[in-house]
């Protein structure tokens, strides 16, 4: 209780009453819509921070909706200062408002609904998620992984030295533009990463296996080493760079307690709202002094926290253009080109940062807008729903397999907790291509569990059973 009281404290009152110093630059009707985004996430929060249970998928998503939704949000509302030059008027303010949590309670009503039937076990995530390592296809991999680490980081214009260059400098080589480079990088970092894990995890016998014993600790020093360079957090973005750290993490059996998941959930939070801002030091060539600044300073003029305000455009964008069913197929045929498929929708980043008339498009566009644009208020239902239900499930999938380390659910569902940051602040198609790298290659290191035995095995009768003596 004192843990529940220590955090409610902080998240519901001291954090928002620090950006609510000077509240009136909106009306009260939105402020007071805000802070109810404010208490529902910040109440889901605190009780995943203190819940006996370990819960990834929803941790990463209540940290997003606390932080980008609903605190940031908040600062901006009350000070009337934004990150970008959009502006709107108080009726589509309270719409963002509005959409914001609705998408909460969706989720919110999903993850019930997925509890009622926690009993049950899935057909389709269980058996996925039981998949065990095995020894052939991760070595496999590994070899694969060195390969394309020595063709392709030599081809990449700089060499080696490219990935530690800064994001800048990578975005004016007119790398970060070039789709099919940005491509090549993805394919270097993720196998690479999976490699690693894959060796790490892979199921130890007290005897025998000798030569899968020297093969793992012949080749993680260059698994390593090949991750220290294609996953870095200097040219690779903050979240993902993250993931990849907070996956190795939790792949060790002794972060799966729940006391270790509460320290590292604690630990989270305080980073995503005191060093995150930070974070992105090694983005620009020419790096200054690190100024700290106020919380609602850092919340308002940080383009890392423009979700909120991309809403507002997007509400703006579907009142003077209707909504884009179409949108939805972009995302899911993403990888079809526009040579073929001339009308193509484009990205919804982009798309908003015309409308708005910015000059740059590296902006957000989160699943709230996303899916709004396709068709409205129920496509957000449905969308958010089917997200809480499918993370509860993960949640309680992991719980029960948390004990085999061998196993696909213990690094599989960190990883989708954690990158789904990226894919909650969007814009879908821009990550859609990464996000299924990311979920499908370790599908390939992987077996079918054992199914146990049906038959039942026959009781043998106690030898100190009353027995009426055999004659003879």
């Amino acid at each position: 209780m004192a843990a529940v009281w220590f955090w409610a404290l902080v998240l519901l009152v001291l954090l928002p009453g620090l950006v609510l110093q000077n509240p009136g630059a909106r009306s009260e009707v939105v402020l007071a819509g805000q802070c109810i985004v404010v208490a529902h996430a910040g109440g889901a929060l605190t009780r995943l921070l203190t819940a006996p249970s370990v819960r990834l998928v929803a941790l990463g998503f209540w940290l997003f909706a606390y932080v980008w939704l609903g605190l940031a949000p908040l600062a901006m509302l009350a000070t009337d200062t934004y990150p970008l030059g959009y502006r709107t008027s108080d009726t589509t303010a309270l719409a963002a408002v509005a959409l914001t949590e609705l998408g909460l309670l969706a989720y919110s009503a999903g993850t019930v609904l997925a509890a009622r039937h926690a009993g049950g076990r899935s057909l389709v995530l269980e058996p996925l998620l039981s998949r065990r390592f095995a020894p052939m296809p991760v070595l496999v991999l590994c070899g694969l992984a060195l390969v394309l680490a020595v063709v392709l980081i030599p081809e990449q214009e700089g060499g080696w030295h490219a990935f530690f260059a800064s994001r800048q400098a990578v975005r004016q080589s007119g790398v970060a533009s070039d789709v099919s480079r940005v491509m090549r990088v993805w394919v270097l970092s993720v196998p690479a990463f999976w490699a690693l894990v894959g060796l790490v995890l892979l199921a130890r016998r007290a005897k025998g296996d000798r030569l899968l014993r020297w093969l793992r600790w012949a080749l993680l020093p260059f698994l390593a080493l090949v991750n220290v360079i294609v996953n870095n957090p200097i040219s690779r973005p903050r979240f993902w760079a993250g993931t990849v750290l907070l996956v190795l993490l939790f792949s060790w059996r002794r972060f799966n307690t729940r006391r270790a998941f509460r320290v590292t959930a604690a630990a989270m939070t305080v980073a995503l709202l005191l060093v995150f801002p930070y974070a992105d030091y090694f983005r620009y060539d020419k790096r200054e002094a690190i100024h700290v600044v106020s919380v609602t300073e850092q919340l308002t003029t940080n383009m890392d926290y423009d979700a909120f305000q991309q809403m507002q455009t997007g509400v703006d964008a579907v009142r003077e253009t209707g909504f884009s069913p179409s949108a939805a197929l972009g995302a899911a045929l993403f990888v079809v080109p526009r040579s073929v498929w001339p009308d193509k929708p484009e990205d919804t980043a982009i798309r908003l940062a015309r409308y708005a008339g910015y000059k740059f498009d590296n902006l957000s566009a989160p699943l709230w807008i996303e899916s709004y644009l396709w068709g409205g208020p129920p496509c957000v239902i449905a969308v958010f729903c089917l997200l809480g239900a499918a993370g509860r499930r993960m949640d309680d999938i992991r719980e029960r397999l948390g004990d085999r380390q061998a196993v696909l659910a213990v690094p599989l569902i960190p990883a989708f907790a954690f990158y789904q940051l990226i894919l909650l602040r969007g814009s879908l198609m821009a990550i859609i291509g990464p996000l299924l790298l990311l979920l499908t290659i370790p599908l390939f290191l992987t077996t079918r569990a054992a199914r146990p035995s049906r038959v039942p095995v026959p009781v043998q009768p106690s030898a100190t059973a009353g027995h009426a003596p055999i004659p003879g």
